[in-house]
Formats: structure tokens, C-alpha cells, sequence
């Protein structure tokens, strides 16, 4: 038990550090492009590539998982009985809860476009209504992916299915979560007239990390869902 509380007392200071941690940097990007007018073109630019190489490192984060679970499902080893998934373990439906969330994941990105192209267009509230659109299906898809976790009949503990499904989907969901945050950063900041139709790389950045989460659970859907739960 003590020990359950000291790992529950050290996540909960990493996630508070994290959180920390993205408020100063959005709090110094906004005093910088909003109110003292440092984002020229140059600094966009160089913002844009950060972005890029960013979202770059985190593919081959997630890439690392992938391997992982597929060096495990493809040739499953005689300590797992040579089956996948491995015997005592019940795998999700991909039906249910997993289908839903795709669902929602891919409205979300839709929706995200569509205030992006609302943006560009001038169009401001169109612009605020399908991005609070996209956070409230940001919002569902965490609600459900916990509900899920809750029901879910294995655990982290059992064995290199339990590992390599809970850390895929988990640290997809901690990027879900983080992205909610940036988007909801940007909803503040488009109801706030920050952005302009020439001067919204905020929006993009948020938008293009978005994508990239709809990306990943695409494959994970599709990998350790389905094809993993057969």
C-alpha cells in the first residue's frame, strides 16, 4: 500500500510538472506573437520546422511500441504458449468501445479542419463552434478510453500483452489529453481575436498535432484492436 501511494504521489507530481511546464511555454508564445509582436515571418518559419521535427520525434516514439508489440504478436514465443493474444487473456471487442472512439477521433479531425478552413475564411464563429466541437469529442473520446481501462479484463501486469497494449494506448491517451489542453488554448485565444486569417500559426500547430494523434490510434485500432485481438 505504501508503496502504491508513493508511485500514485510521483505520477501525480510528473503530471503536475508537465502541466506547469506547458503553461509557461503557451503563456510565453502568447505574450510573444500576441502582445509584442516577435513572430515575424522568419520566427514562423522556424516555429513551423519545430513543429515538424516535433511531431517527427514522436512517430518514432510511438514507432518503438509498434515494434514492440509486433516483435511479440508475430512470432509468439513458447513462454506465451505460441499464440496471440497469448493464453488467459481476453482480448477488447474492437467493435465496441474502440470503434466508437475511432469514430469520434476521426469527427474530431474533421472538425479541426473545418475550423481551420473557418479561420482562413474569416468566418469567426464558425470558427469557435467546431473548435468547442472538437474539444467536447476530445473530452469523450478520454471519458471513454478510462471507462474502458476500467473494464478492461487484463492488466499492465499480464504479461508483454498487457505491457505493450497499456503503454501504446496509454501514452496515445496522455497525447489525447495534451491535445485537448492545446486546443482548448486555442479556443481561449480565437475568442480572444488572437488570431487573424494571416496570423494563426497557434491554430496549425495545434491542428497538424491533432492530426497526428487521429493518425496513431488509427493504426493502433487497426493493429492491436483488431488485427492483435483476433
Amino acid at each position: 500500500m505504501h508503496a502504491y501511494t508513493g508511485g500514485g504521489s510521483v505520477l501525480c507530481f510528473g503530471l503536475s510538472m508537465i502541466m506547469y511546464s506547458m503553461y509557461v511555454w503557451w503563456r510565453d508564445v502568447v505574450n510573444e506573437s500576441t502582445y509584442q509582436g516577435h513572430h515575424t515571418v522568419a520566427v514562423q518559419i522556424g516555429l513551423r520546422w519545430g513543429m515538424i521535427l516535433f511531431i517527427v520525434s514522436e512517430v518514432m516514439f510511438f514507432f518503438a511500441f509498434f515494434w514492440a508489440f509486433f516483435n511479440a504478436s508475430l512470432a509468439p514465443g513458447i513462454e506465451i504458449g505460441g499464440v496471440w493474444p497469448p493464453h488467459g487473456i481476453q482480448a477488447l471487442n474492437p467493435w465496441e468501445v474502440p470503434l466508437v472512439n475511432t469514430l469520434i477521433l476521426l469527427t474530431s479531425g474533421a472538425s479541426v479542419t473545418w475550423a481551420h478552413h473557418a479561420i482562413l475564411a474569416g468566418w469567426r464563429q464558425q470558427a469557435i463552434w467546431s473548435l468547442i466541437l472538437t474539444v467536447v469529442l476530445a473530452a469523450a473520446f478520454t471519458a471513454l478510453q478510462v471507462l474502458e481501462y476500467l473494464e478492461a479484463p487484463f492488466s499492465i501486469s499480464d504479461g508483454v500483452y498487457g505491457s505493450t497494449f497499456f503503454l501504446a494506448t496509454g501514452f496515445h491517451g496522455f497525447h489525447v489529453f495534451v491535445g485537448t489542453i492545446f486546443l482548448t488554448v486555442c479556443l481561449f485565444r480565437l475568442y480572444q481575436f488572437h488570431f487573424t486569417r494571416n496570423h494563426h500559426f497557434g491554430f496549425e500547430a495545434a491542428a497538424w498535432y491533432w492530426h497526428f494523434v487521429d493518425v496513431v490510434w488509427l493504426f493502433l485500432f487497426v493493429s492491436i484492436y483488431w488485427w492483435g485481438g483476433q
